[in-house]
């Protein structure tokens, strides 16, 4: 797909690095000449509650919010927020997600059980679903914190028209330096995953 029009929603819980990755993706668009608009963290981003934030581009983009069945494309970094957030995306759209589990305070409590079979339901909507082990993949690049990266690359192979240049020269002016190498192996990790 084309990022001349393309809504992202990501999703996760806080922690995880979701506004990292839409102001990578938001550089990313940015660089390749497209309008951006960036969501704010909506959410208990301090703690580990569910959190969204929405990345738009196109060529004229007038607001960040993705509003339900807008969304092209979702990024999740934990499989239950994939199913919290799926009315959101279009008929048809792609989900991208971890197949990590993050168990919520109500389910640590006893108060609520984790669901089972969570990539199943996703594969019975009609969305196209892509779902990997991104936490392994995360560890065997070195850090477990790269899990957002890694499926930043994922999402790259995707947008045809922002090329391998553009989102390298948009990692380096998101990530700081210290930090640059190992997310540059972890985003080359997402971009070469099998889906």
């Amino acid at each position: 797909m084309e990022s001349k029009k393309l809504n992202i929603l990501i999703v996760g819980v806080g922690g995880q690095g979701t506004l990292l990755a839409s102001k990578f993706i938001g550089m990313a668009a940015r660089l390749a000449g497209r309008d951006v608009k960036v969501s704010e963290v909506h959410g208990m981003s301090q703690r580990g509650g569910s959190v969204v934030t929405c990345v738009k581009m196109g060529d004229e983009v007038f607001s960040p919010v993705i509003d339900l069945g807008e969304a092209d494309v979702m990024l999740s970094f934990e499989q239950v927020e994939a199913v919290r957030w799926l009315p959101y995306l279009k008929k048809g759209g792609t989900v991208i997600t971890s197949e990590q589990k993050i168990e919520p305070m109500s389910v640590v409590l006893g108060d609520a059980v984790y669901p089972d079979n969570v990539i199943e339901a996703l594969e019975k909507s009609d969305a196209k679903v892509i779902h990997f082990d991104a936490l392994k993949a995360a560890e065997a690049q070195g850090s477990v914190k790269t899990v957002n990266i890694i499926l930043c690359g994922v999402l790259s192979r995707m947008i045809d028209d922002i090329t391998p240049d553009i989102w390298s020269r948009a990692l380096r002016m998101t990530v700081a330096p210290k930090f640059l190498e190992m997310n540059e192996k972890a985003f080359a990790a997402g971009a070469s995953i099998d889906f």
